[in-house]
């Protein structure tokens, strides 16, 4: 009897061998090792019987199957393990990545700054340099900062709607507005700060205008100097080392027009000899002349509106097309694309993340 049951469990363990070598994954190994060793598997079935056997049969049949059961342990261990290892094989040589393909560029590669971005870090790097600061202000505006303050008189063309953009009344009839120039900042600016006085304005500016050279939207920049002994010779000294430093030449020669703004007495607008050669404007060389700014020494009236005695400080200011000097200088024929957000136009015209301007590496490089 003894000799039989050897020969079954040796069968037993032949067959169970061969069905946990032939487990094709985790689930039918799992599902073998349920079937040997589970609580209604084969080998578990002969371990229950030990208790029906007298303690002689106990003394063969007991080693046999304890060790029937540890080497079904063992093959179904030692499968497993080499089914894990197929299995990462498998998926490794799925999430192969090709380490000789080129990478892609990163974003400081395709990235690309927007001309009017970079132009305006170039206008504040230059001012920064002779002592100028940045000076903000809201882009919604009331009257009274817009056109009262800045010595626009009631019924000034400006003011109607075909120029500006007005929101709806309020309870209290005043209408708040688009800012139609930067121009408000220079009060916010006196109101807060103690002369002397010298910021730059950066900023958005909204008209009701549409056209090559024109959007409803656009920038500008103005400059600020109040203190007590301002004068038009510093106001043209600064305006030429600015224009010098912007368009990258040695020299320039400007032109100063008489004209008219509110806000400044005398006013003036500034034209700069160039050379036009096809769309190309270049300066500080030809015989032609281009507008290129307007500027004047600050009006008393607005040195009041500021809060300050114009008997005692004086200043002058300047103001131009952000968008425009773009233009003149990177060669863009048309103000609309600025805002078209077209990938293909900022690709080719946009700058480099880190192509910071500087006046020691020049402002454009």
């Amino acid at each position: 009897m003894n000799t039989m049951a050897m020969t079954d469990i040796a069968a037993l363990e032949q067959d169970l061998t061969a069905r946990i070598m032939a487990a094709a994954d985790e689930a039918g190994l799992e599902a073998e090792r349920v079937a040997a060793l589970g609580k209604k598997g084969a080998v578990s079935d002969l371990l229950k019987g030990l208790g029906a056997m007298t303690p002689e049969e106990r003394q063969v049949m007991g080693p046999a199957l304890n060790g029937l059961r540890d080497r079904v342990t063992q093959a179904i261990a030692a499968r497993r393990a080499v089914l894990k290892e197929a299995e990462l094989a498998t998926r490794l040589e799925a999430e192969r990545v090709d380490v000789t393909l080129p990478l892609r560029p990163s974003p400081l590669e395709t990235g690309r700054i927007h001309p009017v971005s970079q132009v305006i870090d170039e206008i504040t790097a230059i001012f920064a340099d002779m002592g100028f600061k940045v000076a903000e202000g809201p882009d919604i505006e009331t009257d009274y900062y817009n056109f009262t303050a800045l010595n626009f008189p009631v019924g000034h063309p400006a003011r109607e709607m075909h120029d500006t953009f007005f929101f709806n009344p309020r309870p209290d009839g005043e209408r708040m507005l688009l800012r139609t120039h930067t121009s408000p900042v220079q009060i916010r600016t006196m109101e807060t700060d103690k002369p002397p006085i010298r910021v730059v304005i950066p900023g958005r500016t909204y008209r009701m205008d549409s056209d090559q050279t024109h959007t409803p939207m656009f920038h500008q920049v103005e400059g600020l100097v109040i203190d007590e002994e301002s004068t038009v010779g510093t106001m043209r000294w600064v305006l030429e080392e600015f224009c010098k430093a912007f368009f990258e030449v040695d020299r320039v020669q400007m032109r100063f027009r008489p004209s008219f703004f509110p806000f400044t007495e005398p006013s003036m607008e500034v034209d700069i000899r160039c050379r036009r050669v096809g769309n190309e404007v270049r300066f500080g060389e030809g015989d032609d002349w281009l507008e290129i700014l307007g500027c004047g020494m600050v009006h008393p009236n607005v040195i009041r509106s500021g809060g300050l005695d114009p008997d005692r400080y004086q200043g002058f200011a300047w103001g131009m097309g952000i968008d425009r000097i773009a233009m003149l200088k990177y060669g863009m024929p048309d103000l609309r694309a600025f805002f078209d957000a077209d990938v293909r136009w900022l690709n080719h015209y946009g700058f480099r993340p880190l192509d910071l301007p500087t006046l020691v590496g020049g402002v454009s490089s």
